[in-house]
This record gives structure tokens, C-alpha cells and sequence, in this order.
């Protein structure tokens, strides 16, 4: 069996490496002739992602590459301290996360990887249309007149999918959630967080968050309303403008933010933030998506790329277990789909905290010293403990028999 797999951010080359492990052959299509761009936020990898990864023997490259961040420090827009929580995390006697790099980072880390596997990474390849051939395969065309043929297509080319398009033409386009991130690194800073922390901070108008590196680096970000309803206008935006939105939705508050942001340079950038609430067709035929192809959500729980990794390796386990592919991909929506559209959920509910209206500020900052007694909701247990047992046999769905 050979795999086409379209995009090569971090589903994309988890998946390849994944299918090669359960015995499926691949090659990654990247559309950026570059590769994926270097530019882009930060993330940070907690236990179940870097669970996925050890599934398939990569979690140790992400390790080699990143840091780690074990407790977070809340306080609110005044500077009142809240609460400190730890999130470093035992996976079934493993510690195991949360792992933090830059996007950017873990896609090179990931791609070079499958290439070192003997996995073929290639750019420059914008899918534009895939049709069954007369042998039930599948056949992809490239912008730039190429062709590549394969038993499967997997989707692997995030929220503005076009494989997404393909299976289902009328799918639910991409949501814009009216909010913006704007993330920053800044090499000589005058606030600093204590090691391995990360401090969050709940403020009037705007969340921001920073901490910083091993290196002495700090890195931040800030949660703000996005400046329109249709954020087309951003993609144009500068380093400059986004420093200068960031700045208005942190005046009043903490001057640490403030005085961050005016620290960094030029390696800022700005993000409008999407999601999807539920897509109803996964899979047509021979061709599925995965990722934020199939489930975005808003980054406020910081879990996208875990869960790409999850869908990844879990897709690789049903291909290798289940006869037939149309077989196999039902099997693996059914595992995957409620976990996804729950964390989907959940971090579309997170955002009422980081930008409230002025009431619910003033009942927000009452309540969150109790809100967050339990820890963070993006460390939860439900998400942080999920793990995958590649030796398990994956099982076909068993119907209900009347």
C-alpha cells in the first residue's frame, strides 16, 4: 500500500512516519516551495502528544530540540497573584511534557526525520484536484503539472484544506472566532519569568502569557479582538502593526507586558485565529483528512498539534490492523471524532476568559482564583493522560446486533 499525503506541517510527516512503521509506503507533498514557513508561534507539546511520538520512536528529537515548561504562575491585569500550578507530567512512569518550541522548529524537526527514515519530503507540490483511477487508486495533479498516483490520499493540509473540498465540496468553511494572536521573541528583555515557568496573565482588555528560554531568550504572546469581522487585511499586516494592536490591548494593565512587547524587534507576528466546530465527512473513497484539516480548533488549549500527532499514528494503527481502507478510516473517525470536537469545544470556551466583555471581566476576576484551583483546563487529565499503545490491535467497529 502507498500513501499520498498532502502537507507537510506536523500531521503530515507524523502520519508518513507512522504509516511507514505499520508497513505503508508515503511520500509528503508540501505546497510552500520553501517548505513551511519560519515565521509562527510558539507551542508547547504536553504528555499525550509526546505519547504519539513515542509511539512511532520520534519523541526524542522533539526533546533534543525544545524545553521544558512545568509550572505556570496566573495572575491577574493588576499583577495580583492568583495561583501557581504545576503541569510537568508522569506519563505512565515517563515524564513526558509539556515540551515547548517554536512551530516552525518542530515541523523542520519532524520533516527531516521522516527524510532520515527514507521517507520522501517534497515542496512546491499545491494540490488542485484527485480522481479515482480505473484500478480503484487514486491519482493527485499539482499546480505545476505533475502527477503522483497512490492506493490512499491522506489530507494533512491544515484549516484552509483543499482535500477537505474535495471529499465534501459543501463542508463548513473555516470559522473566524473574532480574535487575534499576536506572538513575539525578544532577545534583550526586561522582564524575564523564573526557569521552566510561564507566566499568564488575565488582563482588562487582552490574555497575555510569556516565559523565557534556557538561552536567556523570552517569548510571549497575547490573545486580542481581532480589528475586523473579515480579517483579510492581516496577512498585510507588519511587525510593527502588530505591536502597535498588541500594545493598545495591554495598556492599564501590568507594565510587563507593555514593556515586553516595545523590547522585541521585528520577530513578531500575528495570527487571525479560526475553527471548526465539526466537519461532517472525514473520508470519501481512498482520500481522508487529518488534523486541523478535519478538526481545528482555536489555540487558546494549545493542543492542535498533539492531536495531529494523535490522529496520525491512530490512523496508521487502523490501515495496519483493519482490511480495507474504507473500513479502516470509519474505524478511526469513530475513535477519534469525540475526543477532537470535545478539545475543539473546549478551547472555543477558553477564550471568554482571555477576552471578556466588561462584565464578564469584573465575574471573571472574581472567580478565577477558584476557577483555577484545578490547574489549567488544557492540562487536564482527559487530555493530557490519553495514550497509544501501538502493540494493541486496533478492533473493526462491532454494530449492535438486534
Amino acid at each position: 500500500m502507498h500513501a499520498l499525503i498532502v502537507g507537510g506541517g506536523v500531521a503530515g510527516p507524523t502520519a508518513a512516519m507512522a504509516l511507514r512503521k505499520a508497513g505503508i509506503t508515503s511520500v509528503v507533498y508540501e505546497a510552500h516551495p520553501g517548505g513551511v514557513s519560519e515565521r509562527g508561534a510558539f507551542l508547547s507539546l504536553f504528555a499525550n502528544g509526546m505519547d504519539a511520538l513515542r509511539a512511532i520512536d520520534a519523541h526524542q528529537l522533539v526533546v533534543e530540540r525544545s524545553f521544558a515548561v512545568t509550572s505556570i504562575e496566573f495572575a491577574t491585569g493588576t499583577g495580583k497573584r492568583l495561583r501557581d500550578a504545576r503541569i510537568d507530567q508522569d506519563h505512565f512512569g515517563r515524564l513526558t511534557g509539556p515540551r515547548t518550541l517554536r512551530r516552525a522548529e518542530l515541523c523542520r524537526v519532524l520533516a527531516e526525520e521522516a527524510g532520515r527514515r527514507g521517507i520522501r519530503v517534497e515542496s512546491g507540490k499545491h494540490l488542485v484536484s484527485a480522481g479515482r483511477t480505473p484500478e480503484g487508486r487514486v491519482k493527485a495533479f499539482f499546480k505545476d503539472g505533475t502527477e503522483a498516483e497512490g492506493d490512499l490520499l491522506v489530507g494533512a493540509d491544515g484549516i484552509h484544506s483543499v482535500v477537505r473540498r474535495m471529499i465534501d465540496p459543501v463542508a463548513p468553511l473555516p470559522r473566524y472566532t473574532g480574535e487575534d494572536l499576536v506572538c513575539g521573541y525578544a532577545s534583550k528583555a526586561p522582564v524575564s519569568s523564573p526557569d521552566e515557568t510561564m507566566r499568564m496573565v488575565y488582563g482588562k482588555r487582552a490574555f497575555f502569557a510569556y516565559l523565557t528560554t534556557p538561552g536567556g531568550d523570552t517569548w510571549w504572546f497575547v490573545n486580542i479582538p481581532g480589528a475586523t469581522s473579515a480579517p483579510d487585511n492581516n496577512a498585510a499586516a507588519t511587525p510593527e502593526e502588530w505591536k502597535r494592536r498588541a500594545l493598545e490591548r495591554v495598556a492599564g494593565d501590568d507594565r510587563a507586558a507593555s514593556d515586553l512587547i516595545r523590547a522585541t524587534e521585528d520577530d513578531v507576528v500575528g495570527i487571525s485565529v479560526y475553527d471548526i466546530a465539526s466537519t461532517p465527512l472525514w473520508h470519501a473513497g481512498p482520500i481522508i483528512i487529518i488534523g486541523d484539516a478535519a478538526h481545528a480548533a482555536a489555540p487558546n488549549a494549545g493542543h492542535g498539534a498533539s492531536m495531529a500527532m494523535e490522529d496520525s499514528v491512530v490512523l496508521a494503527k487502523c490501515l495496519r490492523d483493519i482490511p480495507g481502507a474504507d473500513a479502516a478510516f470509519t474505524r478511526y473517525e469513530q475513535l477519534r471524532r469525540p475526543r477532537v470536537e470535545e478539545l475543539v469545544a473546549t478551547s472555543a470556551s477558553m477564550k471568554k476568559r482571555a477576552i471578556p466583555g466588561p462584565l464578564q471581566r469584573l465575574l471573571r476576576d472574581f472567580m478565577l482564583s477558584r476557577l483555577l484551583k484545578d490547574g489549567p483546563r488544557n492540562a487536564a487529565p482527559w487530555l493530557t493522560r490519553h495514550h497509544i499503545d501501538w502493540d494493541e490491535k486496533t478492533v473493526p467497529e462491532v454494530k449492535d446486533r438486534q
